[in-house]
């Protein structure tokens, strides 16, 4: 499955709702998220409005290595 192009940082946090984050603080135009399934883990999310696909990929796979799902499983979960 294909990254999206035009996803922005609130729709992405939004969607990372599903996999138990929420955002803890914002600083100025970026937003912390965090989860407790797995342990505790921690992603920041630039609030643009749209995400870059290089930025984007970063945080799916770091999302992905702590939830222990592949990238293909993950934007599955996220966007289906």
């Amino acid at each position: 499955m294909k990254l999206p192009r035009d996803l922005s940082g609130k729709d992405l946090a939004k969607a990372l709702g599903q996999l138990g984050y929420h955002v803890t603080r914002q600083t100025s135009s970026h937003m912390r998220l965090t989860t407790q399934e797995g342990g505790q883990h921690h992603v920041t999310i630039p609030d643009h409005h749209m995400l870059k696909v290089g930025t984007l990929s970063s945080i799916l796979r770091a999302v992905g290595d702590h939830a222990n799902l592949t990238r293909d499983e993950l934007l599955e979960r996220l966007f289906s």
